[in-house]
């Protein structure tokens, strides 16, 4: 058994706030006009992922994660988190303002969805001019003043809102009420859940008319009430890792390849590797592997030694 580096058949997602960026920009095989999602790599529930490449084609994740957990998880991974892939990995194009929302922490996921909690990241591939995100409040709230402005229908007025470019990252623990502004794409790194509570929806309806569902009640207890700082500053040196994020659940750093480079590493984790843009070739075992900007990799813990040869910005991902 000779285990490479996997590929997978994009998820492709229908969204009320989607476009067509993910076809026009990292050519994702989308056929609507309103695509909002490219799930790259994932083992949620009725969206598993499916390997496109190699032996293991058409195979999927989760399947051959039981046939080789440590293999492919790595050792301290499957320690941690058995048989679960613990990540889930996108792309998004928000055409239209995605809706303000907040995300359970752990505890209160398993206790309520028996799912884990979504800390996530963004990393801004392109943003139109005056593109913006909702990420926290202005100043320390309350339940009794958030619930009176979301009455109101004034929520946006204590809500902190960034102007965003190309190469802004910002790192959203459970908790921090958001919401990803029109005119981005975005790469998002998150722990594996699709748990959601939908706090507004700017009245929007449906092609049927229809409002989507909010879940004012459930956000209560959910929310973080405190000012957070979620931006993250990062250094830019080229052909090395370096480290924008790196929390409980993964660690994502920024590497601007521009050459030829190796790299080693213990057995202890996946590598995931996300191509923002420019191209590279992954070389293992004297094999070459090709990714252009959109591609989303990953390299089974047991590949402990790999080159990367290119001209490319790529994220890296790992649980450390």
């Amino acid at each position: 058994m000779k285990l490479y580096p996997l590929q997978f058949k994009p998820i492709l997602k229908e969204r009320i706030w989607g476009g067509t960026k993910l076809r026009d920009c990292l050519s994702k095989p989308i056929t609507s006009d309103i695509t909002g999602e490219s799930w790259e790599i994932s083992t949620v529930e009725n969206d598993v992922s499916v390997i496109e490449n190699g032996l293991f084609e058409g195979k999927l994740l989760t399947e051959l994660i039981a046939e080789f957990p440590k293999e492919i998880l790595g050792t301290k991974v499957y320690e941690q988190f058995g048989d679960q892939f613990p990540l889930l990995f996108k792309f998004l194009d928000a055409r239209e303002d995605l809706s303000i929302q907040v995300h359970p922490n752990d505890e209160l996921a398993k206790k309520r969805h028996n799912s884990f909690g979504k800390t996530e990241m963004w990393y801004v591939m392109q943003a139109d001019d005056d593109a913006s995100l909702i990420v926290g409040f202005k100043e320390k709230s309350s339940k009794d003043e958030y619930l009176q402005n979301l009455n109101n229908k004034t929520l946006l007025n204590i809500l902190d809102t960034k102007k965003v470019k190309k190469g802004d990252v910002f790192f959203l623990e459970t908790g921090t009420v958001h919401a990803i502004g029109a005119g981005t794409l975005i790469a998002e790194i998150q722990q594996t859940s699709d748990i959601t509570y939908r706090l507004y929806d700017f009245d929007r309806v449906d092609a049927s008319g229809k409002t989507r569902e909010l879940h004012v009640d459930l956000a209560l207890d959910a929310i973080n009430y405190n000012v957070v700082n979620t931006e993250k500053h990062y250094s830019k040196k080229e052909n090395v890792s370096n480290e924008i994020v790196d929390c409980p659940y993964f660690t994502t750093n920024f590497l601007p390849l521009k050459d030829t480079i190796s790299i080693s590493k213990s057995n202890n984790s996946f590598t995931v590797y996300m191509c923002v843009d420019g191209d590279f070739t992954l070389i293992v075992n004297g094999d070459s592997y090709h990714y252009g900007k959109g591609k989303t990799v990953l390299v089974p813990a047991a590949i402990t030694s790999i080159q990367l040869s290119g001209e490319a910005s790529i994220l890296e991902i790992y649980i450390s």
